[in-house]
């Protein structure tokens, strides 16, 4: 079975997010912080050997005083971030035990995760080395110029909205680190797309968003209630009409 580390991003400064006078990552999400939701369903699994958290250092003893318990009850590992995402990344692949085949990358501020979805995009990647969850885009697309105007309607065709988690074979992630350069990517998929790696993409789902702004945070609050849940065994269902397939 391949054993993955997963990375959690947290060190962003939140400028558009200000419900809770806190960084959107530390605000409650129906009693939880919001990342606690995000590492929950990594450090139960039987095939993540590591996790870690990189936080801003100006967080960084506040975090580990607020979240002592949680911390060591889930056995989750805390690092100073960078100015950029890639940096804060960088911090904490260089902490990456050895033993690990996969590194996986999720945003802190994207709650809204289910078993299915991670073991899909970790099995996809452990067949063709990097994968990510993402969305085709639906929506019709326009650029549009500084003053607000219409310059062209942007062919949607073969656009998919890039998501978390994404995962890559950790010497794959940590080759494409080193041939960065000057580039600031906003995912990892793109570092592995300049180092001339392929990327697999596997459809994630909308409920999969990331929080960004307050109105983004209120949706939360109502699509977490929209999340799958896991299947009752049949045993447990007295009108049961067939043997269940599984958990979910």
């Amino acid at each position: 079975m391949p054993k993955y580390a997963v990375i959690l991003p947290a060190a962003g400064k939140s400028t558009r997010f200000k419900l809770q006078k806190r960084k959107k990552p530390f605000v409650e999400l129906q009693g939880r912080a919001v990342w606690l939701r995000s590492a929950e369903l990594f450090v139960n699994r039987d095939d993540v050997i590591q996790t870690l958290i990189a936080v801003s250092p100006e967080d960084l003893d506040w975090f580990k005083e607020k979240f002592e318990a949680n911390l060591a009850f889930m056995n989750i590992e805390v690092i100073a971030g960078g100015a950029e995402r890639a940096d804060s990344v960088r911090n904490a692949l260089a902490r990456v035990r050895p033993e690990a085949d996969f590194v996986a990358v999720h945003d802190a501020a994207r709650p809204l995760l289910v078993k299915p979805w991670i073991d899909a995009v970790f099995e996809a990647a452990a067949q063709s080395g990097a994968a990510i969850l993402a969305t085709p885009i639906a929506a019709t697309l326009k650029r549009v110029r500084d003053d607000r105007s219409i310059e062209e309607t942007v062919s949607r065709a073969g656009l998919w909205a890039a998501q978390t988690p994404q995962v890559f074979r950790r010497d794959w992630l940590m080759e494409a680190y080193a041939k960065q350069g000057t580039l600031q990517p906003t995912d990892e998929a793109q570092l592995l797309e300049q180092a001339g790696r392929t990327v697999t993409v596997v459809e994630g789902s909308s409920l999969n968003f990331k929080i960004t702004t307050d109105s983004d945070f209120q949706l939360a609050e109502v699509a977490i209630n929209a999340l799958p849940k896991p299947k009752l065994l049949g045993a447990l269902h007295p009108f049961a009409d067939e043997e269940p397939k599984g958990l979910w």
